[in-house]
């Protein structure tokens, strides 16, 4: 509980990780808001229920509280948001001058706090992926300041755990998603960062993964545990194993 982790995927697709852990915090019984700004609810839904879990079910019972992005963008752009129960859109700031992500805080705290009816184990904010935030016009001050606020409120106050997704290209010139992608990699319990082969593609292994576990954070002089394995995707499951040790190699 409390903890940060940090998904972050360079040159491949880590898309697997959040449906990884959207599942398993819903099969814990942990109360999940869910801000998906890359794929509509349908795609996580039938990811889901290959993993064994319904998400149209989850929501009914108010254990999944999802946030479609793509949908409220268009709502928003096209005029057709309309205010629900007098809360403005937690993607307001898409028609607005100023960068402020304060409407997508609320949304969040407001969706995890618990009321006194709740018995789901604890709160979880997922968010699927930060950097569309900068391509929808946030600045990456608004993006780390709103990071900052939902891990006071998740982690520090509810005792709660926050996964977030972002993309990286260390050849990129995108300044901004790379000083974003730095500045909370200072700040996470957790990285796993998910890479493609150097070597390019190949169909018996996917990418490698780094587990970066931030010891160092707790100031006890400790390096940061380091881990990395190649990884292949499955229809189901995911297939780990240490480098150069596929089941196709031996």
């Amino acid at each position: 509980q409390g903890k940060f982790t940090l998904l972050r995927d360079t040159r491949t697709d880590g898309s697997f990780l959040v449906h990884h852990f959207l599942s398993f915090y819903l099969r814990a019984g942990c109360k999940v808001c869910f801000v998906a700004l890359l794929q509509s609810f349908s795609h996580y839904n039938i990811v889901a229920q290959k993993l064994g879990v319904n998400l149209t079910a989850a929501k009914e019972r108010g254990q999944l509280v999802f946030l479609e992005g793509l949908k409220s963008c268009l709502d928003l752009l096209f005029g057709e948001e309309e205010e629900q129960s007098g809360q403005p859109s937690p993607l307001q700031f898409i028609s607005e001058s100023a960068s402020n992500l304060k409407a997508l805080f609320d949304f969040v705290r407001t969706s995890l706090t618990p009321a006194g009816s709740d018995s789901w184990k604890g709160p979880v904010l997922l968010v699927d992926d930060l950097s569309v935030l900068l391509s929808l016009g946030a600045t990456p001050v608004a993006v780390l300041d709103f990071i900052h606020y939902c891990r006071v409120a998740v982690c520090s106050q509810l005792k709660g755990n926050i996964v977030v997704l972002v993309h990286s290209n260390e050849d990129s010139e995108d300044e901004e998603n790379e000083l974003v992608v730095n500045s909370l990699c200072h700040h996470s319990d957790l990285i796993l960062w998910v890479e493609g082969l150097a070597t390019g593609f190949c169909k018996d292994v996917h990418g490698q993964i780094k587990i970066i576990r931030r010891v160092s954070l707790e100031l006890t002089a400790e390096q940061d545990h380091v881990q990395i394995y190649q990884y292949k995707i499955q229809d189901k499951n995911v297939t780990f194993f240490a480098r150069g040790l596929s089941a196709a190699v031996l």
